[in-house]
């Protein structure tokens, strides 16, 4: 199934708004601007994650301990009715891991597209991988973002945050 680009629900913000908490935690450690929550169908958080980098390896995504820990911790069937909510699109090695772990939904703030455009302004040096739509990675999947507005907003405030400290 395709992500549907928009609209973000009124029912997302309150997740949402917690990865931007996680993700200004991040950011106050030392790193990238990025968290992520895992909810179930019941509409609780199961789990968290913030970016790890610094502190772990590059590899130190949320959104890949959030697939490990749903890989340990669920049932299939679990995994399949739960959503990850993140604050940025997932970069190809993110998508496969949630692919592959089946977790049924995604709902993040900002494309990779939005990122990459943002990076720009502050003339950071490219990615060394290519970024691709989550959809050309996971073949089924629900999902929406971007988001718009002041949640868009807060996000690239981060990534400027934290890219400003450069």
């Amino acid at each position: 199934m395709e992500i549907i680009k928009n609209p973000i629900q009124s029912t997302d913000e309150k997740y949402l708004r917690r990865c931007l908490e996680l993700a200004k935690e991040s950011v106050e450690a030392g790193d990238e601007a990025f968290g992520s929550v895992l909810v179930n169908d019941a509409g609780e958080i199961i789990a968290e994650a913030r970016n790890r980098v610094n502190e772990k390896t590059i590899l130190a995504h949320p959104e890949i301990d959030l697939a490990y820990w749903a890989a340990e911790n669920l049932s299939e069937e679990e995994r399949a009715k739960s959503t990850m909510y993140t604050t940025g699109e997932h970069c190809p090695m993110c998508s496969a891991a949630q692919g592959w772990v089946g977790i049924g939904g995604l709902v993040y703030l900002s494309s990779a597209k939005q990122l990459g455009e943002w990076q720009k302004e502050y003339d950071l040096p490219a990615a060394p991988i290519n970024f691709l739509p989550v959809e050309d990675i996971i073949k089924k999947i629900e999902g929406r973002g971007p988001a718009e507005g002041d949640l868009l907003q807060e996000i690239k405030k981060l990534h400027e945050m934290k890219w400003s400290k450069k």
